[in-house]
């Protein structure tokens, strides 16, 4: 069942700057210590070159939890325009739910909590709106975990940032963090990482257009070898990233 589409706000200068602030590698959430799985898989040597990254993140951004994250981020996103508190809500339990193995629930909920601390304690947006109230609200709380889409959602909502725009944006980071990661353990050259985030432009795009459109009923994955990846991270001898 396809949900109701966000309303398309105008990517306005200071929007574009609240973006780059907060998808930037130096917004403090500590991105850059986790893998998604990555490290193991090229530990193993599933990753080798960066053929094989490209079509890894290509896989994971269609039918794993790049996808999968940008629904739940459209969906608190639209909720929270709204003022649907009992909505986040749910979304912020099934963010946290969906995860598949301990680090990856850790990957999710620490950078997701990181984020709306960040955002608190210096992007605290202004009164005026029901989203800008809804996160108030929460900022009153303690001790919340957030999965990292569905606080992101409900901080692009707040701040009147456009949907697309933060769709993109997001995706765009996920990818260029993973790339990162395969740049510093494969290890590949900055050039050819460049190169795979290049080549997952049109990906990127694609997945972003169908996650704005798409509802919770077309929430799913099917990226098992990651999933497993992972879980057996858990236990690998020597390592880099949390995840």
């Amino acid at each position: 069942m396809t949900e109701p589409s966000a309303p398309r706000l105008p990517l306005s200068p200071q929007a574009l700057y609240r973006l780059q602030a907060f998808l930037s590698p130096a917004f403090p959430i500590g991105a850059f210590t986790y893998s998604h799985g990555l490290e193991q898989v090229i530990e193993q040597g599933g990753v080798a070159s960066a053929a094989e990254l490209g079509v890894w993140l290509r896989e994971i951004l269609r039918f794993g939890a790049g996808r999968s994250d940008a629904i739940l981020l459209k969906e608190t996103y639209r909720a929270a325009l709204a003022g649907e508190r009992a909505t986040v809500d749910e979304l912020r339990d099934l963010g946290l739910a969906l995860q598949p193995s301990r680090e990856r629930h850790l990957e999710s909920s620490a950078q997701g909590s990181a984020f709306f601390r960040a955002v608190c304690n210096s992007w605290m947006p202004e009164a005026g709106t029901e989203a800008a109230s809804l996160f108030h609200e929460f900022a009153g709380e303690e001790n919340t975990s957030w999965p990292y889409p569905v606080v992101l959602g409900l901080a692009a909502a707040a701040h009147g940032l456009p949907v697309d725009a933060a769709l993109h944006c997001f995706l765009h980071a996920f990818a260029a963090n993973l790339i990162s990661v395969a740049v510093r353990v494969v290890p590949l050259g900055q050039s050819d990482g460049q190169k795979v985030l290049a080549g997952l432009e049109p990906v990127i795009f694609e997945i972003a257009e169908e996650a704005e459109a798409a509802g919770l009923d077309d929430l799913g994955t099917s990226t098992f070898l990651a999933d497993i990846a992972s879980m057996a991270h858990e236990t690998q001898y020597s390592r880099l990233f949390r995840s």
